[in-house]
């Protein structure tokens, strides 16, 4: 995720790049992901994000464990990279 964030601080006209995600047993409908992009311009800012979500959501290897009444289960996510 860092190697994700420095590329977009010099893909984009940002200034920092932050990218957690969190790790632990959530409940459903829980954040687990938090980006934050700070430049001059809000415009900049959302694209470089969006950019940076999707990038991290194709390439960095988020493993899900899923629990209910029938049990346990790993899912595995499809990665998903937008033009």
């Amino acid at each position: 995720m860092a190697v994700i964030a420095h590329e977009t601080e010099q893909r984009f006209a940002v200034d920092r790049v932050a990218l957690h995600h969190r790790t632990g047993r959530l409940e459903v409908g829980e954040i687990s992901l938090v980006a934050a992009v700070s430049a001059h311009h809000r415009g900049d800012a959302f694209e470089a994000c969006h950019w940076a979500v999707d990038e991290l959501k194709a390439r960095v290897p988020i493993w899900k464990k899923e629990s209910g009444p029938p049990g346990e289960a790993w899912i595995e996510g499809t990665p998903v990279r937008s033009s």
